[in-house]
């Protein structure tokens, strides 16, 4: 049985006092649907750095189902790397999960399929869950791409990774913030073609690319979509508590 896994990526947005402010006033939402709607799934906030301490003293009243997530980890466990986070680090403060490979990372901070896998395998060593992210331009789509372009990022990011601890997130970088759309029978096309590529058919797979309230009950009508990467409509309680309180079709 595939596990459904919601994850809210916060990016650089929020100070300590405004996350604060977004648990105040997600988590009464959340308490107030989940026996209805969501209770089966597994929902992550991946918020900045700064703000996690704060979100994990909240949320460790909250329901057992709302973890607290990292956005980013080094593959060292120390060193001289300015500005990077090392897993230790987190799992001290008891983060569970963390996302590697985001498209913004690879695309402004010169992370690489290599990098990549060391990340994966960083974290999995410290015992957290990797939402690995992978995706095509719209210059690899318009090209025809799609699949041998995800299949390589797959083929040279996975190896030694652990499958069993591991939770994939495809993302069309083409459709993240730019007003373009990925159809949510293209969006489990997709993800269909991935999980053929993995050895491990319950491994989790979300979809991530302007997900929000008013398309999440039709992605997560889709067969072989899991659950959903947020960026910008995690911002909003209200509105990321719809997400997470999804009415499936």
């Amino acid at each position: 049985m595939r596990k459904i896994v919601i994850a809210g990526n916060w990016k650089m947005y929020k100070t300590q006092t405004e996350a604060k402010a977004f648990l105040v006033d997600f988590l009464p939402q959340l308490t107030a649907q989940a026996s209805e709607f969501g209770a089966a799934a597994q929902i992550i906030l991946c918020a900045p750095f700064t703000t996690l301490p704060t979100l994990l003293g909240l949320a460790a009243n909250a329901p057992t189902n709302l973890s607290i997530g990292a956005q980013n980890v080094h593959w060292a466990d120390n060193g001289a790397f300015t500005g990077e986070i090392a897993a230790p680090m987190l799992v001290e403060l008891g983060i569970k999960y963390v996302i590697v490979g985001h498209s913004e990372r690879r695309q402004y901070f010169g992370e690489t399929d290599a990098t990549v896998n060391q990340r994966l395998k960083a974290a999995q060593k410290h015992g957290m869950t990797p939402i690995l992210c992978v995706g095509e331009s719209k210059q690899h789509r318009a090209a025809g791409e799609t699949e041998t372009w995800i299949a390589s990022q797959l083929q040279n990011g996975l190896q030694d990774v652990d499958l069993t601890n591991l939770i994939i997130a495809y993302e069309p970088i083409w459709a993240i913030g730019t007003g373009d759309t990925c159809e949510a029978k293209e969006a489990n096309r997709v993800i269909g073609k991935i999980r053929s590529q993995l050895n491990d058919r319950d491994l989790t797979i979300q979809y991530g690319g302007s997900v929000k309230s008013d398309n999440i009950d039709e992605i997560m009508a889709q067969p072989e979509i899991d659950g959903v990467l947020v960026g910008g409509a995690s911002l909003d309680p209200e509105g990321f508590a719809r997400i997470v309180n999804y009415r499936s079709l």
